[in-house]
């Protein structure tokens, strides 16, 4: 069993057949969720299944579920997966790698002739990338019971159609409650999305936990005058007090290493002209970290310096916390299986923490869950020229197909 690897050059093959459909100029892909390209890589990826005789289950959601039984079968399955849908300008590894190691690692359990004790089920949830409706991570996040299925349902896109009329225009729409699917543990494999792996020169990253954030929303109001004629000290300049509390974000985030995180990524000025004084600003605060306690005191810390800052100016500030996710730490067995398998294949390693969500962070809530890293060239990800090497791939699935065979044991 040591010995026992899967068929790189067919995972790669299959990745880069799916990545034709919604293919880009730029090498990318553009196969947003519900569209009629989805449902083409949906029919696809289940005809894989079928041809390597696995049988399909969607839920009300139009999550897929295709399952290898095992010997014994009323032991739940030992599932992986991700999703298929992509970024406006999406890659062809984001989400389709960490499906398509799953079926390359039935075909290879079919290969060797290898029953396994529980049953092996590859998944894919709809909806993960958020991209046309909202709210992101949406089929497993229903699963879990995050949000209701009417919740999901209502959302529509820019032309105002909804997720469950599109899922019953496509032919997915199922009968499965969602969440009424028993899973006994949980594998992702998944590109890294950021630079940390090849930095390292590491191949395989054990992923312990995935980052809880807090999103803000924040106002500063002054008021608008001339440029030249308002001397500096009679101003009441929003943007200049805003920077004070950008420059706490980033501040704050370098207070509480390694995995402090604080980004000011969108800014609005009002009146945004040339010679205005700015009169009000808007923008988005994006605070991050691993531990839950240190999130808090981050969360604290900002609007402690916001309070002390509309003392000292006078100013209008609000802020208002938008979204909040708690960080996922992983379950120590399935991050234990990633790192023997690791081990026992021979890749170099490391951990890495994930600072993006993924559908393991809400399978995680009702199975144990783990998730393995493989580089992605640049850190590069949501992006057209999203790139990874096929040896990286390959050995991310090796890991993954150790990984599960712990988990589900050999008849």
């Amino acid at each position: 069993m040591n010995d026992l690897h899967i068929n790189g050059d067919r995972l790669w093959s299959s990745l880069m057949e799916l990545a034709k459909i919604g293919a880009t100029e730029k090498g990318g892909v553009k196969r947003l969720t519900l569209t009629d390209l989805d449902k083409q890589g949906r029919d696809l990826v289940t005809g894989w299944a079928r041809d390597a005789g696995l049988s399909i289950t969607i839920d009300q959601i139009g999550n897929v579920f295709m399952r290898r039984d095992g010997e014994d079968n009323t032991l739940p399955p030992v599932m992986t997966g991700s999703h298929i849908d992509t970024q406006p300008t999406g890659g062809k590894f984001d989400g389709n790698y960490g499906v398509l190691a799953g079926l390359e690692v039935v075909r290879t359990l079919n290969d060797k002739g290898i029953k396994t004790r529980a049953p092996i089920e590859v998944a894919f949830w709809t909806n993960e990338e958020g991209s046309r409706f909202v709210p992101v991570m949406m089929g497993s996040g229903v699963f879990c019971g995050a949000f209701t299925l009417d919740h999901a349902y209502a959302a529509k896109d820019v032309e105002g159609k909804t997720v469950k009329g599109e899922l019953e225009r496509i032919g997915y729409k199922g009968d499965q409650v969602p969440g009424q699917h028993p899973i006994g543990a949980y594998f992702e494999a998944h590109i890294e999305q950021g630079p940390v792996l090849e930095d390292a020169d590491k191949v395989i990253g054990v992923v312990p936990a995935v980052m809880g954030l807090s999103w803000y929303d924040c106002t500063v109001t002054g008021m608008e005058a001339h440029a030249g004629p308002t001397p500096m000290h009679l101003r009441k300049d929003a943007m200049q007090v805003s920077t004070r509390i950008i420059q706490e974000v980033v501040a704050i985030a370098n207070r509480y290493p390694p995995y402090g995180r604080g980004t000011v990524g969108m800014m609005q000025v009002f009146p945004n002209s040339r010679n205005v004084i700015p009169g009000e600003v808007k923008f988005s605060i994006d605070l991050r970290n691993v531990n839950d306690a240190l999130l808090n005191t981050m969360h604290e810390e900002m609007l402690a310096f916001v309070e002390k800052t509309r003392q000292e100016t006078g100013l209008g500030i609000q802020i208002e916390r938008v979204s909040y996710y708690p960080p996922c730490p992983f379950h120590p067995d399935c991050v234990d299986a990633v790192r023997k398998a690791t081990a026992k294949l021979g890749y170099s390693t490391m951990d890495v923490v994930s600072g993006a969500g993924h559908d393991a962070i809400y399978a995680a809530r009702v199975a144990p869950a783990g998730m393995i890293f493989v580089p992605c060239k640049d850190g590069i990800s949501h992006n057209e020229i999203e790139d990874a090497k096929a040896e990286h791939l390959e050995a991310g699935c090796n890991v993954l197909l150790h990984a599960m065979l712990e988990r589900a044991g050999v008849a």
